[in-house]
C-alpha cells in the first residue's frame, strides 16, 4: 500500500523525515529488529533491566527473544525486560504503529479522485469506490471528509529513540 517491502535505517529518524515517499507518508505497522549483546558482568542476578525506547510515535509492541513483553502506547516508552533478557546475544523485535494523517497528507499530493465541496465534504460517492476499484489517481486512502491538505505539516512517526538499556537493582519502598 505504497511502502517498500523492507527498508534499512542507518539511524533512527521519524518516518516523516525519510526521503522515500513510501516511508515519508506511510501509515500502519513497521517492524524494527536488532540484536544486542549483554555481557554477564553488566547484569547482577537480581538486577532489573529496562528497555527505554526514547520517543515513539505512536505505539510499540516489545518482543525480546521471542517473548512479548509489553505494548507501550504513551510516554515514557519504557518496558521491564528482566524476565526475557539473557547474558549474551538477545533478539529485539519492535512492532511500531503510527496514525493516519501522514498517509492522507501524502495522498493529497496526488490529483483529486472525487468531487468535494469547498469545505472538503464529498458531493457524492465516487464510482470507482462504489465498484470496489482502486483510486484512478493512485491514492491509497479514502475519507469522506478532507481533514488534511497537501500543505499540512507531517507528524513524527515511528521509532525515533534513542533506545537504551538500563541496568539496576530493585528496591522496595514500604509504606
Amino acid at each position: 500500500r505504497g511502502a517498500p517491502k523492507a527498508a534499512t535505517f542507518e539511524q533512527l529518524v521519524s518516518w516523516s523525515q525519510h526521503p522515500e515517499p513510501g516511508i515519508k507518508y506511510f501509515s500502519g505497522e513497521a517492524v524494527y529488529q536488532q540484536k544486542f549483546t549483554v555481557p554477564a558482568e553488566m547484569r547482577a542476578k537480581e538486577a532489573q533491566v529496562l528497555l527505554d525506547l526514547g520517543t515513539v510515535q505512536v505505539m510499540a509492541e516489545v518482543q525480546l527473544n521471542g517473548k512479548t513483553i509489553a505494548t507501550l502506547w504513551r510516554p515514557p516508552y519504557v518496558a521491564d525486560i528482566t524476565s526475557a533478557v539473557k547474558n549474551g546475544e538477545n533478539r529485539l523485535r519492535l512492532r511500531v504503529v503510527n496514525l493516519w494523517p501522514n498517509r492522507l497528507i501524502g495522498d493529497e499530493q496526488l490529483p483529486a479522485d472525487c468531487e468535494r465541496t469547498n469545505e472538503g465534504t464529498l458531493k457524492q460517492w465516487p464510482d470507482w469506490l462504489q465498484a470496489g476499484r482502486p483510486s484512478p489517481t493512485g491514492r491509497i486512502t479514502f475519507a469522506d471528509w478532507r481533514l488534511w491538505n497537501k500543505h499540512d505539516a507531517l507528524q513524527e512517526s515511528g521509532l525515533i529513540g534513542p533506545v537504551r538499556l538500563e541496568f539496576g537493582h530493585r528496591e522496595e519502598v514500604r509504606f
